[in-house]
């Protein structure tokens, strides 16, 4: 009979290391948190049952080392690692390096990652596998003729792809026969420079698309599932910032095809644990597999929200051995979801990125509302990692009262001390044509590509007043009988101000 592990490493910081956390809790499960020196106060940190410091604050040396991470599991003494997202998610070398050292790394295969890595080997297996692709190079392609020839059979626009990335990262869009091999070439180098691989290949650039991906789980006796759709179109950057379930553009007919085809996206990888499906739909109701992230996907909460499942726990679950849950078969979608990623950057100022000391830190509360965070007040944003802070997450009986609910709460949710996208979400969630679930993947660029941001100053200036306050209000004395010091009251330092308006 498979046993639950004792004591699991988390291997990641933030808020997915604080999903870990508490999932390895509700199983009663002792968690082992790392942290570099630039995360010694973090929450995470602190949340740990055990906390080891693995290195200085850059990643290669601390959240990437995979020898340090291997030699603190087994000092600790844990049975397997959790990788999160991110990091050394989806790095094979480090799944080999748990089995090497009979640790349980909760997640796929080292072999599975590998496939699905490369974008070019997972085509090729797809396609055997009768999974619908994107018209394009079936392998890598070595010469520019070939681009060429492929491109013409294609039709332009077409998209020059990075085999071993994504995120945005070698990847150029070329609607002109005589721009391809400038942008061959450019995404070669950045390819090399993002992933230490300049191989790239050619597809199809299908216009006006949605970004639709499907949940998956399989387990360690020949079970595998889908746990429905996710709609991830509202992208920055190549970059997903809101998602929901279920989409406005899948039917329950198209839901099952769709569902069909991911299932047998992670058969064909013989693939394990919980991964990712990914999809383009085009306008005419044709989809094209795009990849399969192997992992646990940043936007898993909505799926849990309207499926009723932990998915963090139920990976541990398969890891260790068990057969999947119960709770798994026969699902059903109830409601609707909707995410959004709170990042630390200027929503005004191009998305630089934002650092600093959160000096006031409010969730929303309320029902149907959920938080997934990293951050506390007096937590300290800096360089060294993705700027992602939280994730603000709501369901609501039906989409327009989750979408109803998410403005309330993005309104309600409070992070001073550093520029936050609070206020941006805010807007795309209201916008007309979300309201109506025209969400493409260039809806960031057709709708708010001129945005400027609503301020509302007096309402942070009295924040900002009463945490200082809270900060500074404790009263002090010089000892028996010495003078007692009135509380710090900032309203004296600041001039005639009034809340919403300065008197003259």
């Amino acid at each position: 009979m498979p046993q639950l592990f004792d004591k699991v490493l988390v291997a990641n910081r933030g808020e997915i290391a604080v999903r870990v956390i508490r999932a390895c809790r509700a199983l009663g499960i002792k968690t082992v948190t790392v942290y570099s020196t630039a995360d010694t106060y973090a929450v995470h940190t602190l949340m740990g049952d055990e906390s080891y410091e693995i290195g200085p604050p850059p990643p290669l040396e601390s959240y990437l080392n995979i020898d340090k991470l291997i030699e603190t599991a087994k000092k600790a003494g844990a049975q397997a690692i959790h990788p999160g997202y991110g990091f050394l998610a989806e790095n094979p070398r480090f799944s080999q390096a748990c089995r090497d050292n009979g640790l349980v790394f909760i997640g796929p295969s080292p072999e599975s990652i590998l496939l699905m890595g490369n974008k070019v080997e997972s085509r090729i297996k797809m396609a055997g596998a009768g999974v619908p692709l994107i018209p394009g190079m079936k392998a890598a392609g070595n010469h520019i003729d070939e681009f060429r020839k492929v491109a013409d059979e294609a039709g332009y626009p077409v998209l020059i792809k990075a085999a071993a990335g994504g995120g945005g990262k070698g990847m150029r869009v070329v609607k002109d026969p005589a721009d391809l091999q400038t942008a061959v070439d450019g995404a070669r180098r950045e390819a090399k420079s993002a992933f230490g691989d300049d191989t790239v290949y050619l597809e199809k650039f299908i216009v006006n698309p949605r970004h639709i991906e499907f949940q998956v789980l399989a387990d360690h006796h020949g079970k595998t599932i889908h746990l429905f759709e996710r709609e991830c179109s509202i992208q920055r950057r190549h970059q997903k910032i809101v998602e929901e379930t279920p989409s406005t553009a899948v039917s329950p007919e198209l839901r099952k095809k769709m569902g069909d085809a991911a299932v047998a996206v992670a058969q064909a990888a013989d693939y394990t644990n919980a991964g990712t499906v990914e999809f383009l739909l085009d306008p005419k109701g044709k989809f094209y597999f795009l990849e399969m992230n192997t992992r646990i996907q940043v936007e898993h909460p909505v799926t849990e929200l309207v499926a009723g499942v932990d998915l963090v726990a139920e990976q541990i679950r398969i890891a260790a051995g068990f057969p999947m849950s119960d709770s798994f078969q026969n699902l059903h979608q109830r409601g609707h979801a909707i995410e959004c990623r709170i990042y630390a950057e200027d929503a005004t100022n191009n998305f630089m990125p934002s650092i600093g000391k959160i000096v006031l830190y409010r969730e929303p509360t309320g029902p149907g509302v959920r938080v997934d965070s990293g951050i506390a007040q007096g937590s300290v944003v800096g360089i060294d990692y993705d700027p992602i802070l939280a994730k603000l997450i709501v369901w609501g009986q039906d989409r327009d009262t989750a979408r109803a609910r998410m403005i309330r709460a993005l309104h309600e949710y409070k992070i001073l001390g550093i520029r936050q996208s609070i206020r941006y979400l805010a807007d795309i969630v209201a916008h007309p044509k979300f309201a109506i679930g025209e969400t493409y993947t260039d809806f960031i660029e057709r709708n708010f590509s001129d945005w400027e941001e609503k301020t509302e100053e007096h309402l942070d200036l009295a924040l900002a007043a009463a945490a200082a306050i809270k900060a500074n209000g404790k009263r002090h004395h010089g000892g028996i009988g010495g003078k007692v010091e009135a509380a710090y009251n900032p309203w004296l330092t600041m001039g005639a101000w009034r809340i919403g308006e300065k008197t003259k």
